[in-house]
């Protein structure tokens, strides 16, 4: 005797794309208190400020290389137009253009994590470490009832070559000590990275 098999409600699509979703199943990790998550945002706030208005230094050089590549101080990821981090979940037809992209907390505001990509519409689909710090980040306010909007913003001229992208977003997460970035967790401890899926 055959046994039907019972039929799917959403499509393979549909699922893997609750599969990937930055709330799956996923438990925040360990809960801080109130006063040490606004120290810790403080300290990267006062940071941060201090590299947003403070004299840019130029180095001279005896040839002008600089003309093909992109100034990191020109990026203002402040001043970005923001989206929601669930952008990729979008329906785009288009895979997007080569990228840096900024996470920021616009409630202070800190920028949380810069990033590089060739696919600017695409980056996130799929698993992506900073979409579990992002998760743990705001629940880590929620018992606390207090304010957080994160968003992301895109910069669409970075250099279409992997390695020169890669050496901007590099020079940027250097610059502003984005503490998502793994280059920046000596400076500012990791209470986001657990749970990991």
């Amino acid at each position: 005797m055959a046994t039907e098999k019972q039929p799917w409600l959403l499509s393979d699509s549909a699922l893997q794309e609750a599969r990937y979703s930055t709330f799956k199943n996923q438990q925040p990790a360990e809960q801080l208190s109130a006063d040490v998550l606004q120290n810790w945002k403080e300290r990267i706030f006062r940071y941060q400020q201090q590299v947003q208005i403070g004299p840019k230094l130029e180095q001279g050089t005896l040839f002008d290389l600089t003309s093909a590549q992109a100034d990191p101080d020109s990026i203002e990821p402040f001043s970005l137009p923001q989206q929601n981090t669930e952008f990729w979940r979008w329906r785009e037809n288009e895979q997007g253009v080569a990228a840096l992209y900024f996470v920021i907390d616009y409630t202070l505001p800190i920028l949380l994590y810069v990033g590089e990509t060739v696919k600017s519409n695409q980056r996130w689909k799929g698993e992506h470490d900073c979409k579990r710090y992002l998760f743990n980040y705001v629940s880590a306010h929620r018992p606390h009832d207090l304010p957080v909007s994160v968003n992301i913003g895109f910069w669409p001229h970075a250099p279409a070559e992997t390695r020169p992208r890669q050496k901007l977003e590099s020079q940027l997460i250097y610059k502003w000590r984005s503490p998502f970035n793994k280059e920046n967790w000596e400076f500012w401890g990791t209470p986001f990275v657990g749970g990991k899926a």
